[in-house]
């Protein structure tokens, strides 16, 4: 009996076997057959295929953040611009639902006789085609919901196909293709719910692409009351709102942003606190309430939910009160938004920017160059964001530069004019501050450090405990995770080094900001300041410069910057008042002859910009009595002159001076430039006329004079753009061209070679005409392509040179392919020479070297 229920067993285990073997098979279209993958792909294969769908789905959501400064996209997804290779994936999630879909196909399809008979092979293709989607491979994605659409046009899930191949055709720029598709769409079905919701968003997203921002609101609209998600709804309410506002319709703006605070809870706290602040910046601060607003923000502020977004809470509130003049409370939240440490970089260029731009309408130029650095450095390289603010911050750059040294050397020669008692009495209460500072931090010091130690022990209990559960203590890890060390780094380095500003090179004396003392001793190294002489008096009273020489010094340089701050002021920023101010304090400083008329003359003008007729008219009197040859003296004498000096103005001599340059006129470029610099001193226009006198310089009389005048540009005029040009040429061309060594030639080898005809004291009529007679030789000369050039080469010298030569010996023997009766004509003795040494020659002013190296 046994052995019969045992073979019993066996049987109906083997007709089981051969069953679901039969089953199996997807080449027989039968119902056991259909419903055996059907089920399997469904419950199987594509459920966790959508599985891994959604995480990927939510791994790309946690990490998506919206820029809420720009209409917001209708789908969270970035686009990166990196291109996807077959084989490559951004998210292992999205892979693995891709490998389950291709699973699902290869697996459980049933194509017989033409006809998928698996009713969930099309479910498969859209996990196929979302997968690709999201994984930005949106053409093969678009190839697998085009699939469907050929191969399954009786399938539930048609419409969802043409929805999502739509989306891809808008990944692919393909706006206008998508719109047409996504109208005949919703004319020709009756879609609901989600698919409604679905194909109308994306058709909002398509028309916001090609900028029909009305037609979009429409389409949200009608998304927002489809969707089922309160998620969706809410984002679609918000986009509207911002489409409104940027078609200038406040008031449907603010009653979309109501929508969506009014769901509140049901939808992301984000949209309804970016609603509000949205609602806020609407505000008319002429006809609204104020207080409501106020109050409003303040709430806002309070709410302990609202925490993670207090960086927008902040910077709105203090837009809000900066449109009601209420400077000081605009800086504050300005501030207190940059300390919340948002991950919104364009959140924190905007503080820094609105600072800045209150700074540089304060004038407090200083201060607006450092907000404008920090702008910068929050926005994206080269943008045109980027761009604007770089040039304002160029613009500030000068007078930065000489204010900081007006501040320092004022400080310095105030000092200078105190007596000795008052001096003492000044550094005994400096010493005295920095001894109280010193008590102050080692007493922080201590603190800090036994606070280190409480913290390391706290930080060791938390992280054995946090080790239990697998999570790493970031305190343990690193030190600036901790605070407290945090701080006390900083203590320790402001003890050792100073206060330095964030720049390159800072631990050099000079990057120190100590105030009157810390500038008296920029030139000594106070790294090597000892204690003993940091606390005393004498010390600092020892670098109060006494040397006459030093002081004129100080003195001139201090002038020089106040006459530029006053140039830069009136000109640059239209300043008129500080302008003013800089050329009286100037005045009253007993200035440099050469600075007194023009600040003169420009006090003049500015007075009349002014209105201060009776200034003005003083002003001209004494420019008329003091200085009655100068040229402005005339023009204020006869201001009809003032249309002729247009053509005599700096400007117009420098381009007339330009062109002589080009001409080769190096003597007079050279004199012409003393002259004018002398006629223009101390107008911006000299470092231009110095830079071309270089130049000039160096064309004829070579290398070491160049040299040198670029040297003297670069250290007189720093601070100009001509100073920073001839920085770069002493920095980067002159090492490339200091070579002056002689390239040796070949016969053999090809290359450019010149002949040149050397004229010494010859008048320019009887080298032009040479040169005129061998442009009418040099046509005559056949296979070659020859032209000819005048090169000055020193004062006395000039070269004609023949270019279009590529052979050595054809250079040597150029006599040789000139017809005889030509060779008449051009009898003048000639030399060789490839085109590096002959470059050399030019250069360094070295003929006779060559000539001894390579004509013995």
């Amino acid at each position: 009996m046994p052995a019969l229920k045992s073979s019993f067993k066996s049987i109906i285990i083997a007709s089981l076997c051969v069953a679901l073997a039969i089953s199996c098979s997807r080449k027989k279209d039968k119902f056991i057959n259909r419903n055996f993958h059907a089920v399997t792909a469904e419950y199987n294969t594509l459920f966790n295929g959508y599985n891994a769908l959604e995480e990927g789905r939510e791994a790309l959501n946690n990490t998506y953040f919206d820029n809420y400064w720009d209409i917001l996209p209708v789908e969270r997804l970035e686009v990166f611009d990196d291109v996807i290779l077959p084989g490559q994936s951004k998210n292992e999630n999205f892979s693995r639902a891709e490998e389950k879909a291709i699973k699902a196909i290869q697996k459980h399809g049933m194509n017989i006789e033409g006809k998928e008979r698996n009713p969930q092979i099309d479910e498969a293709y859209i996990l196929l085609g979302k997968s690709r989607y999201f994984d930005q491979r949106f053409i093969p994605a678009l190839e697998s919901f085009n699939y469907i659409l050929y191969k399954y046009p009786a399938s539930d899930k048609i419409n969802q196909a043409k929805v999502w191949r739509e989306k891809c055709n808008i990944r692919l720029d393909n706006n206008e293709l998508a719109i047409k598709n996504l109208k005949r769409l919703l004319k020709q079905e009756s879609l609901e719910r989600q698919d409604l919701a679905d194909a109308t968003s994306i058709l909002a997203q398509a028309y916001i692409n090609t900028k029909a921002l009305d037609s979009a609101i429409t389409q949200l609209d009608i998304a927002a009351t489809a969707t089922k998600s309160n998620d969706e709804r809410g984002r679609f309410r918000f986009i509207q709102g911002q489409l409104y506002n940027a078609l200038g319709v406040k008031d449907s703006a603010n009653m979309a942003f109501d929508k969506v605070i009014v769901l509140n809870r049901k939808t992301p706290r984000i949209y309804m606190i970016v609603a509000q602040l949205e609602k806020i910046n609407n505000f008319n601060v002429d006809s609204g309430n104020k207080f409501e607003v106020a109050t409003l923000l303040r709430e806002l502020e309070e709410n302990r939910e609202n925490r993670p977004f207090l960086d927008k809470i902040y910077h709105q509130t203090a837009e809000f009160y900066l449109k009601n003049e209420s400077d000081a409370l605009a800086i504050n939240f300005y501030n207190k938004s940059l300390r919340t440490n948002s991950r919104d970089k364009y959140l924190k260029a905007r503080n820094y920017e609105r600072l800045g731009d209150m700074y540089f309408e304060a004038s407090v130029y200083a201060d607006a160059g450092a907000y404008y650095d920090s702008t910068m450095t929050n926005l994206v390289l080269n943008s045109k964001p980027y761009r604007v603010i770089k040039k304002k911050r160029d613009n500030l750059k000068d007078v930065i530069y000489y204010e900081a040294i007006a501040k320092t050397n004022d400080s310095i020669l105030n000092l200078v004019n105190l007596s000795e008692a008052d001096r003492l009495a000044y550094f005994n209460e400096h010493v005295e501050a920095l001894k109280v500072k010193a008590q102050i931090e080692k007493e922080q010091a201590e603190v800090d450090e036994n606070n280190s130690g409480l913290a390391t022990v706290n930080n060791q209990i938390g992280a054995l405990s946090n080790a239990g559960r697998g999570v790493p203590n970031q305190a343990t890890l690193f030190y600036f995770y901790n605070p407290t060390t945090v701080a006390y780094g900083k203590n320790e380095f402001v003890k050792v080094w100073g206060d330095r500003t964030n720049d390159d090179d800072w631990r050099w004396s000079n990057k120190i900001s100590t105030g009157v003392a810390g500038n008296i001793s920029n030139s000594n190294d106070l790294d090597a300041i000892s204690e003993e002489e940091k606390f005393n008096p004498q010390f600092y009273l020892s670098k109060i410069p006494s040397n006459q020489k030093t002081i004129d010094s100080i003195s001139n340089e201090r002038n020089y910057a106040y006459y530029q701050l006053g140039l830069i002021y009136k000109e640059k920023f239209q300043e008129y008042d500080m302008a003013k101010n800089r050329f009286q304090d100037l005045l009253k400083s007993n200035p440099e002859e050469r600075l007194k008329l023009p600040s003169k003359y420009n006090l003049y003008k500015i007075y009349e910009l002014l209105g201060d007729h009776d200034e003005a008219q003083i002003a001209k009197a004494d420019i008329i009595a003091s200085y009655p040859d100068s040229r402005y003296a005339a023009i204020l004498q006869h201001p009809e002159l003032g249309a002729s000096e247009d053509e005599n103005s700096a400007e117009n001599l420098y381009e007339k001076l330009y062109e002589l340059h080009e001409n080769q006129q190096y003597a007079q470029v050279i004199t012409n430039s003393d002259t004018y610099i002398t006629q223009f001193d101390g107008e911006p226009i000299v470092p231009k006329f110095e830079l071309l006198k270089a130049m000039a310089t160096g064309r004829l009389f070579g290398y070491e004079a160049y040299k040198k005048a670029i040297n003297r540009v670069a250290v007189t005029y720093a601070n100009t753009s001509e100073g920073k040009q001839a920085q770069h040429i002493e920095d980067q061309v002159l090492p490339q061209i200091a070579k002056k060594e002689f390239v040796v030639s070949s016969d053999s080898i090809l290359g450019h070679y010149k002949v040149v005809f050397k004229f010494k004291d010859k008048t320019p009529k009887e080298v032009n005409g040479f040169k005129s007679t061998l442009d009418t030789v040099l046509k005559n000369v056949k296979y070659y392509k020859l032209k000819s050039s005048k090169d000055i080469y020193s004062p006395n010298t000039t070269f004609i040179v023949v270019h279009g030569l590529h052979s050595k010996r054809v250079a040597d023997t150029f006599d040789q392919i000139i017809s005889e009766k030509d060779k008449e004509k051009i009898k003048i003795p000639y030399f060789a020479i490839s085109s590096e040494n002959y470059q050399i020659i030019q250069i360094h002013k070295n003929l006779e070297a060559y000539s001894n190296l390579y004509n013995n």
